[in-house]
């Protein structure tokens, strides 16, 4: 048998050897872990703001947050009060201190309000009152909630047991009221 050649291998072209051991190939897996690991780490940071828009109560779990009133609350019975050619102090009396007055407009009038519960808008109205040579000339805005003195009707009339179409309330009605469905 010949010695190969000097730079020659032996074996086949893959680098195989079938007459000597065979060579172990080891890769190193080190960096790929990291690698993944970085990645997983950095979607996962990238996901707190998927957080608050999937799952926002997670993010508030045990905080209590009080509920805001802000602005003018103006009802219906307020409104109905309202009459053109009232003057200022007449309106100022019916729905109180107007939240906006800008010296730009003298002669308008804002009421704004917004109820906030945990944090949340649930409910936003404006309500917009126009002078003309200090009399009242109009006024327009949001639908303005029921008064207090129909709500309470209204609840008074739901625990008597009568129901708006005057038929009696079933144990499964009281239910669906308690839930809200």
């Amino acid at each position: 048998m010949t010695a190969p050649a000097a730079g020659a291998c032996r074996g086949d072209a893959h680098g195989y050897n079938s007459g000597s051991p065979r060579r172990i190939t080891v890769v190193n897996f080190r960096p790929l872990a990291c690698s993944a690991a970085f990645a997983v780490a950095a979607t996962l940071v990238a996901g707190c703001a998927t957080v608050d828009t999937y799952a926002p109560s997670l993010r508030n779990f045990g905080v209590y947050k009080l509920d805001i009133n802000q602005g003018n609350f103006i009802s219906q019975d307020m409104v109905d009060k309202l009459k053109v050619g009232q003057s200022r102090a007449q309106v100022r009396l019916v729905l109180g201190t107007p939240l906006i007055v800008t010296l730009f407009r003298d002669d308008r009038w804002d009421y704004s309000y917004m109820f906030t519960r945990q944090g949340h808008v649930v409910e936003q109205r404006n309500f917009t009152v126009y002078f003309v040579d200090d009399k009242l000339a109009r006024w327009e805005g949001d639908e303005a909630p029921p008064s207090a003195a129909e709500l309470n009707r209204e609840a008074a009339a739901r625990t008597a047991g009568e129901m708006k179409w005057g038929g009696e309330r079933t144990w499964w009605d009281s239910i669906k009221d308690t839930f809200g469905w």
